[in-house]
């Protein structure tokens, strides 16, 4: 039962949002998809495609090398459909709202009411069909203003593709950028290095094209994908090398394909449907409220079994003593859960919109707040990201236009992933200078970058019978390929001389802050044929262009007010140490020991865990080691947000419990993210985090004042039951008064939080609820103790003639004592003074308080079999909730100072 609340309850949460393409809780893992059937006709259409040729191809799809026009766009959308998966589409209302109902608090419900329905007690069959019709239609609007919120910020964040098509009458083509989900089979995309791949696509032409299938293989390595295939007898589609399919993404190199499906006809769409049955791994979100639910639902279990027995055994009357715990059972289900629940996170991530902070995943926010470290790249996050070129210097340092002219050549004929550096060597170069070399320059072939190489070469020629091959990247890696330096317009061998000078140099360059990037060269007889890797040997060294990244102002104040939230800021990245290092100590930051990657090569998994805890600043770091660093923190019990926008940040995005990227990041990076930030600065991740928290201790007030509530009424009864020769309280006032406290908890997703419940991060702790509703449940029970000697002795209605008066007496109390918890346990403050709720809360709870303390003079009140309370019972009444919140209050006191108040 439990696994069906929390499964249906959050499948409800995320059905709206938008979804990873790399999934890692909709698909299973990568090695078990063999397991997972895939129609014959499919894998036969997939290798037939594979081995087309490219004419053969345009006529299949009744495309063209210049693109499709607008009419044959609409006629293959209206054949084909819109390129999303099935799990994207959405829901018709009248399934959503069966979707909102069928959970198991509801069912419950419908069950109890059916059985009093029976037994024609239709008022109480009317209550409880009014509990679940509120719980189901309030559930209902609000799962709907969420799409519509939902869709909104999918829109702000979507992915895009670009995409060849014919813009005009006359037929001239142009490459746009368009949503992936207007792509269409037929249509021309263009690949670069961090794309995702946007439908399932059949190359057609290629360069250095590797593309990482692990989402789909299991393959740990990229693949290359080629346009015409090296085997012709290949049988399994995903291995073939024409091939490319949606949920993958471009590691390295450049291509142009053809789109040949989308959508739910895709092989990623095909493996969705056919394990979206599956169970998924729940997160920790899902875990923490199971584990509530479960802490509900067991409570609930044990208590209605001893109501039934004791009232049965005392009143002899079983079929009323069984009336009566079916409507305890009522009272003790949490129906309006899965509307707190999904009306609270929707409202947050709102919020959070309105603060340049995309929730991608509701269940996300919790994570958001219960973050304890945050990883981060220094790139943008720390610095402004605005590089600036700074200086262009030979080996020795001094000024070389030959280096810069270089980097220009390279940075502008270098058709893969252009970065920030990329666009500072070309805006360093004035316009006439740029058109002179683009004129005397002509490109040849480029090496497209990879996170391996960590360098990228283009050949160019001046000259017939000539080749220049201009390598530019990390300064290690560079000197790892080259033979020979420039030295003074000479070319002399790189010995250990040089090496001491060049680092010598470099070091004085990355001590100031600039980040230092080499420029190399090597002369080639002209030849025909693809340039490889390999051709990347015994460079030429020329010299170094160092960049600016300044940091931005905010960040100081920003790394202040995560280390006061209580998030340790810890720096992963690719950069030089020293670099690094100078950053941090421009921003505050403590960077203490450095570790760099070659070091971490050498630690075993519980080393570099420890290390990892103290370090804060590790350099110059592959995105394997990124990933392991963000596993290890994790292993240790630590709540690791991880914030990144490059490819080589994908795989630590996906390993956190809350990746963040920034809408201008690598379409990779921006899908393996739960979080999205508008704007890359760590101000506006803090105030993020703020949110969460706010959302996250809404949510908790309501599962902590249920429970507790819960707690003590049972109790309450319990006693009731065992000494009173009736009823404490019919089993129609039980479904009122549990009916009237819903209400009031309506507008608890729009109170206030006090500043001190978000300082610190957020968890969900099963063993702290439970020792909430021991220390605050029987504080009310405590009360109506008193309310029952109250109208036994003072009252006397101590037999089964002045019964009602009794029951209408601790209907009055228990509504007005169970409707104030809400604002005593909202707040460790002194309520309605140091700690005010939001005028929604207080609304509508002074409308339920008045209402409770109207019903029994009412009209109504015989129907209800309720009676008048004399005017001498309300002094008693109003001495008995100061009693109960001054005690509370007390208690308060003593458990946060003992256990602390979350």
């Amino acid at each position: 039962m439990l696994k069906n609340i929390t499964r249906q309850l959050f499948a409800r949460l995320n059905r709206h949002l938008p979804r990873r393409l790399v999934q890692r809780d909709v698909l299973p893992e990568a090695n078990n998809l063999a397991a997972v059937a895939i129609p014959p006709s499919l894998s036969e259409q997939c290798l037939k495609i594979a081995t087309l040729q490219e004419r053969d191809l345009w006529q299949t799809f009744n495309s063209h090398p210049e693109g499709l026009n607008p009419s044959e766009v609409d006629a293959a959308r209206e054949t084909h459909g819109e390129n999303q998966l099935p799990a994207e589409q959405p829901s018709p209302w009248w399934v959503h709202l069966w979707i909102c109902y069928r959970n198991p608090f509801n069912l419950l419900l419908t069950v109890l009411g059916i059985v009093s329905y029976a037994t024609e007690d239709l008022f109480a069959a009317g209550v409880i069909g009014l509990m679940v019709g509120i719980s189901t239609l309030l559930n209902f609007i609000q799962e709907a203003r969420s799409t519509k919120a939902a869709d909104a910020l999918k829109a702000m964040v979507s992915n895009t593709a670009t995409v060849l098509r014919v813009i005009n009458e006359k037929g001239e083509s142009s490459w746009v950028e368009l949503p992936i989900d207007r792509l269409v089979p037929g249509d021309v995309v263009k690949l670069a290095a961090g794309d995702m791949i946007p439908a399932d696509l059949r190359v057609i032409q290629a360069r250095d094209l590797f593309v990482a299938q692990a989402s789909l293989t299991g393959e740990s390595l990229p693949v290359e994908k080629v346009a015409h295939s090296r085997d012709g007898q290949q049988t399994n589609p995903l291995e073939c090398d024409t091939l490319c399919f949606m949920g993958t993404n471009v590691v390295s190199g450049t291509a142009q394909a053809l789109v040949v499906a989308t959508g739910g006809n895709t092989w990623f769409g095909q493996l969705a449907g056919r394990v979206s049955e599956q169970a998924a791994e729940p997160n920790a979100f899902q875990k923490g409220i199971g584990r509530v639910s479960m802490l509900l639902i067991r409570f609930m279990l044990v208590m209605t079994p001893l109501v039934l027995l004791i009232n049965g055994y005392t009143k002899g009357d079983w079929w009323e003593a069984a009336l009566f715990a079916l409507s305890v059972a009522v009272g003790l289900t949490p129906e309006m859960l899965p509307m707190i629940v999904t009306s609270t996170l929707a409202r947050g991530a709102v919020k959070l919109s309105k603060q340049k902070v995309i929730v991608k995943h509701l269940d996300a926010i919790q994570n958001f707040g219960a973050m304890d470290i945050l990883c981060t790249d220094k790139t943008g996050t720390l610095t402004q990201d605005k590089i600036v070129l700074e200086t262009h210097t030979d080996i020795s340092g001094k000024a070389s236009d030959r280096v810069l002219h270089s980097a220009w050549l390279n940075s502008h004929y270098q058709t893969g992933l252009k970065n920030l550096l990329d666009t500072a060597v070309l805006e360093g170069v004035d316009e006439e200078a740029a058109r002179g070399l683009s004129a005397r320059w002509q490109k040849i072939d480029e090496i497209p970058f990879d996170f391996e190489r960590r360098r990228m070469s283009v050949v160019v020629a001046e000259q017939a019978d000539v080749h220049q091959l201009i390598c530019k990247g990390a300064l290690q890696e560079i000197l790892n390929v080259c033979a020979h330096v420039r030295h003074n317009g000479d070319i002399v061998p790189l010995d250990e001389g040089m090496l001491r000078r060049v680092k010598r140099v470099t070091d004085t360059l990355n001590r100031q802050g600039l980040r230092v990037v080499a420029v190399a060269t090597k002369y080639l007889p002209a030849r025909q044929g693809d340039y490889q890797r390999i051709d990347e040997s015994d460079l030429i060294l020329e010299g170094y262009i160092a960049f600016l990244d300044p940091p931005k102002e905010t960040t100081a104040p920003a790394l202040k007010a995560l280390k006061a939230s209580g998030i340790t800021v810890k720096i992963l990245t690719g950069d030089s140490e020293l670099v690094a290092a100078k950053v941090c100590q421009e921003v505050g930051l403590n960077a203490g020991e450095v570790v760099t990657g070659s070091e971490i090569d050498a630690l075993s998994d519980d080393e570099l865990a420890r290390l990892a805890q103290c370090t804060t600043l590790f350099a110059r770091l592959t995105p394997l080691h990124k990933e392991r660093i963000v596993t290890l923190l994790k292993r240790e019990g630590h709540v690791v947000g991880f914030m990144g926008d490059g490819i080589n940040d994908a795989p630590a995005l996906r390993a956190a419990d809350i990746g963040i990227s920034v809408d201008g990041a690598v379409d990779i990076a921006r899908e393996a993210a739960d979080i999205i930030l508008l704007e890359k600065s760590l101000m506006v991740l803090e105030e993020g985090v703020i949110e969460g928290r706010r959302t996250f201790a809404n949510m908790l007030k309501y599962i902590k004042m249920t429970a507790s509530s819960n707690f003590g009424n049972v109790f309450s009864v319990l006693v009731a039951s065992a000494f009173l020769p009736f009823l404490p309280m019919l089993p129609l006032h039980l479904l009122i008064q549990n009916l009237l406290y819903d209400v009031s908890q309506v507008a608890l997703p729009f109170d206030n939080v006090d500043d001190e419940q978000i300082q610190k991060p957020q968890r969900w702790n099963p063993a702290d609820l439970g020792r909430f509703m021991i220390f605050f449940g029987p504080i009310s029970s405590i009360f109506d103790i008193l309310t029952f000697c109250l109208m036994w002795w003072v009252f006397h209605a101590n037999t089964p003639e002045s019964q009602t008066l009794f029951q209408s007496g601790w209907f009055v109390v228990g509504l007005l004592s169970q409707t104030l918890i809400v604002h005593m346990i909202r707040t460790r403050r002194l309520p309605f003074i140091q700690s005010r709720a939001a005028w929604p809360l207080m609304l509508m709870t002074l409308l339920v308080m008045i209402a409770g303390i109207a019903l029994p003079f009412s009209p109504l009140a015989s129907y209800l079999q309720l009676q008048a309370l004399p005017l001498s019972y309300f002094p008693w009444l109003i001495a008995i909730l100061a009693g109960y919140m001054t005690l509370t209050q007390l208690v308060k006191g003593f458990y946060s100072r003992r256990y602390g108040w979350q």
